[in-house]
């Protein structure tokens, strides 16, 4: 009797093994695939960006989480990222510091033969953009005709602003800025025009809180190189429906919308929270 239960109890355990073993590949399958990392750096602005990417992919049913990573890109080379949101304009600048290239068209086309091997570009954003841009009172914009063209052939005689901290250009075309003066905060630069300050700001196109009594001054000839949103990715790891949901947010977002969703950002909102009300308010498919 004691080898009966002896055998028994063995055949017991190895029941008991093997239904864990199934259980776990079974819950393993239930559970699906790992969510797809969209990374981006842990700024307020770039996490706004990849909440709107890991939003599109979760409209069309696919798992994602937005990643912090100190450098995203990079994450696209070793696997720990596999969407990486960003600016035409920057991403260019990485991959080949020296391309000439500032209309978005060239920018792009540009920024797709400097990727390296393994990374592909989804479609940019054509109506939104968040490029560098000059600012001034409106009797300063109205000398210049109130565009990029016209304050470049003066620039040299002029003062210019920044906040301290953000990037802007050095020149504007061909001339080349004096250094800038640097304010504190957005606040201080803009009182400092109608004070007599500074001659322009350097704000950006989708900068949230451009005073109502300030111009921001346009950009036709492409004289500042050109910065719309645009996803990178790893090659073979996307199925094309997924490939399809990150170019859908290419057909929705414009500018307005963009500063309208960096304010409440800056206003201390969760990126989260607003790329998904911003989702629910233009709702992805319904662009053509």
């Amino acid at each position: 009797m004691s080898r009966v239960r002896r055998a028994a109890r063995l055949s017991a355990a190895l029941l008991a093994v093997l239904l864990v073993t199934v259980c776990a590949v079974a819950c393993g399958a239930r559970r699906g695939p790992a969510p797809i990392a969209v990374s981006a750096i842990a700024e307020p602005q770039a996490q706004l960006l990849a909440e709107l990417y890991a939003s599109a992919l979760r409209f069309y049913g696919s798992a994602a989480q937005v990643r912090v990573a100190d450098d995203p890109l990079a994450g696209l080379d070793s696997g720990e990222s596999t969407v990486v949101p960003g600016l035409t304009g920057r991403l260019l600048e990485r991959f080949e510091p020296d391309a000439p290239a500032r209309s978005d068209v060239q920018v792009y086309r540009s920024l797709l033969a400097a990727l390296p091997e393994g990374v592909a570009a989804g479609d940019y954003t054509t109506a939104a953009e968040d490029k560098p841009a000059l600012a001034a009172t409106d009797p300063e914009a109205a000398a210049w005709g109130r565009d990029v063209s016209g304050f470049a052939r003066r620039c040299p005689a002029v003062t210019v602003g920044a906040v301290a901290g953000v990037v802007h250009p050095a020149s504007v075309g061909t001339c080349a800025l004096p250094r800038a003066r640097v304010f504190g905060s957005a606040a201080q630069l803009f009182a400092a025009l109608p004070a007599g300050g500074v001659n322009v700001a350097w704000t950006s196109t989708a900068a949230p809180g451009v005073p109502s009594d300030v111009v921001v001054l346009s950009d036709k000839t492409s004289l500042i190189r050109a910065e719309n949103v645009v996803p990178l990715y790893r090659r073979n790891v996307l199925s094309e429906s997924q490939v399809l949901a990150l170019n859908e947010i290419a057909g929705v977002l414009d500018t307005g919308s963009l500063a309208d969703m960096r304010r409440k950002v800056a206003e201390g909102v969760d990126p989260a929270a607003v790329a998904g009300q911003w989702l629910e308010a233009h709702p992805l498919g319904t662009s053509n």
